[in-house]
């Protein structure tokens, strides 16, 4: 971590975190009665506000395609490739229709303010090393999904920290098959240049597609067995196609 070159961005990032406690009394009052429209619509406006207001803060652009791929509504599972922080940022910009919370590894709920507005928005927190705890978070989503909630899930497990995709872990897809729910591959590139690439804080193009949404009411288990390398496929895919892009706009 260079901490004098990441003053600026700390203090920016610190400046956004006003916005992470936007509605949250409704929404814990929400979650408390069982009001499940209710907490999922201020959620929604929660996300809404602080991922532009941080990607602006930085200069952060997000060139997004396949928006129209996007259902209106929830629940889903958006399946997606991992690169940095900031992807959870771009989603934040990118899904305005419906709410979503996040599987994340249990360590982000330990950053003050940003830990517990994680776990606000009804995301899952997974312990890596722990299998039976990893199994009850996941049954956990499973029931966050079959309440009307909608997961991002990236199943890489931790970032790449680079363009290259890590290792899509199998099991993950279980969030979206158990409960029958539509999954939505998502193709990002460029979030690891705001952080990971050096080690500074700062602003970044960003790309990102929106794949078509994949149905898995009814599946059957040879099918199932086979969605992970498929969605797997269209994500990198994906992830290829915005790479050679972005080296074709350098060159022009």
């Amino acid at each position: 971590m260079k901490i004098f070159a990441n003053l600026p961005g700390f203090v920016r990032l610190i400046t956004c975190l006003k916005y992470l406690s936007v509605n949250k009394k409704i929404i814990e009052d929400a979650r408390a009665a069982g009001d499940y429209e209710n907490e999922r619509e201020h959620i929604l406006k929660s996300t809404r506000i602080w991922g532009p207001h941080l990607m602006d803060a930085f200069g952060s652009n997000l060139s997004i395609s396949g928006l129209e791929n996007l259902p209106d509504s929830g629940p889903v599972v958006i399946v997606s490739n991992h690169q940095g922080y900031a992807d959870i940022a771009a989603c934040s910009v990118a899904f305005q229709k419906f709410q979503f919370g996040f599987v994340a590894k249990a360590e982000l709920s330990k950053i003050p303010l940003y830990g517990p507005w994680i776990g606000r928005i009804r995301s899952v927190f997974i312990e890596r090393d722990d299998a039976r705890a990893s199994l009850k978070a996941i049954n956990e989503g499973i029931k966050y999904i079959e309440d009307g909630f909608s997961l991002v899930i990236f199943p890489e497990g931790t970032r790449s920290r680079g363009p290259e995709p890590g290792l899509f872990l199998k099991g993950a897809l279980k969030l979206a098959t158990k409960p029958g729910v539509p999954i939505v591959p998502v193709s990002i590139n460029g979030t690891y240049r705001m952080f990971e690439d050096d080690g500074r804080i700062k602003g970044a193009d960003i790309g990102m597609i929106i794949h078509p949404p994949i149905p898995t009411e009814g599946i059957s288990r040879q099918e199932e067995k086979a969605l992970m390398d498929t969605v797997e496929n269209i994500i990198i895919g994906g992830v290829r196609k915005l790479q050679a892009e972005e080296a074709k706009a350098e060159e022009e």
